[in-house]
């Protein structure tokens, strides 16, 4: 029998983007309640315990909420709000960051899906710091840049309204209190003593990501240059087919944030010199910044292909 599959959440932005990458495959049994009842408790309850597997495409709250109405011991969770993400018990669902962590992921019972401006900062971050050459202590910084469909449907209909605000069509810089939800995580699993100092930006793009982190050589450890760097980190992602490392961008090409709108891998591009590096991870915020890991996740723990259904 094919594993049932039920998203909690199908209506918002993340949960429909993981309903079309699974709408015509024919290995899973898709659970599909009612769009009148959605919102009912006792109907929710009874799909979250008749699934194999369950995503959760809702605001934090209501993901805690719907955690504790499982009361299934086989039913597994991924939860893509940031509830979890820095949670005991919860695995955290990036397959290529950490030694293992595909392994981890496949046995779980329960997956935090990572956010999208974390998934961009950590594909650059945490190896370095897991292969010594990046001290735990540095003094990190990162800004990312992000399309608007993250926002979700408000932020949508705001950016397509007509006549809307002329604003719109420059970037936008937000959250500049520095204390963004998907900070904890950032520093949590990459292994950080202190947060980093974090910008996201808003651009006038639908979906497409790219997240910069910027490094003063001097203060790594082993003095490497940017192409050392580039040169760890094309070992350290050798042979993943989600995460690939661009060639060694020396001054560095342009690059743009819609590169891999659509696809749902990462690509990791190094560039500099010997005293300065910059490390880009270009992606789409809904594919491996959310829905796409999301069923990636899905693969792993069920047994299928990794890449099953996913765009590459």
């Amino acid at each position: 029998m094919s594993p049932k599959v039920y998203i909690d959440g199908k209506e918002g932005t993340t949960g429909l983007q993981i309903y079309d990458r699974l709408a015509r495959r024919q290995d899973i049994e898709l659970l599909l309640i009612d769009e009148d009842k959605h919102k009912d408790t006792e109907e929710r309850r009874r799909f979250l315990n008749a699934a194999d597997l369950v995503f959760l495409c809702l605001p934090d709250a209501a993901a805690v909420e719907a955690v504790s109405l499982i009361d299934n011991p086989q039913t597994r969770v991924i939860d893509a709000s940031t509830a979890h993400r820095t949670a005991e018990g919860w695995v955290y669902g990036f397959a290529e960051l950490l030694p293992g962590q595909r392994q981890r992921i496949r046995y779980a019972n329960r997956v935090a899906n990572p956010g999208c401006h974390a998934t961009g900062f950590l594909a650059c971050a945490a190896p370095l710091v897991r292969l010594g050459v990046l001290p735990a202590d540095y003094p990190l910084t990162c800004w990312s840049l992000t399309g608007y469909s993250g926002g979700g449907k408000k932020l949508i209909a705001e950016y397509e309204a007509p006549g809307r605000d002329p604003r719109l069509a420059s970037p936008a810089p937000y959250a500049t209190g520095l204390a963004h939800k998907h900070i904890p995580e950032m520093q949590k699993i990459a292994g950080l003593t202190y947060p980093p100092a974090f910008l996201p930006v808003l651009g006038d793009v639908y979906k497409g990501m790219a997240t910069t982190v910027l490094l003063h050589n001097r203060l790594l450890k082993g003095f490497p240059s940017a192409q050392d760097i580039w040169e760890l980190l094309v070992s350290y992602y050798q042979d993943q087919q989600m995460v690939q490392v661009a060639p060694f961008g020396g001054e560095g090409p342009r690059q743009y944030t819609t590169e891999l709108a659509g696809k749902d891998t990462l690509l990791l591009t190094v560039s500099g010199h010997n005293e300065q590096t910059l490390l880009t991870a270009q992606f789409d915020n809904l594919g491996k910044g959310a829905s796409g890991a999301a069923v990636q996740n899905m693969n792993l723990m069920l047994g299928f292909d990794e890449t099953e259904g996913l765009s590459l």
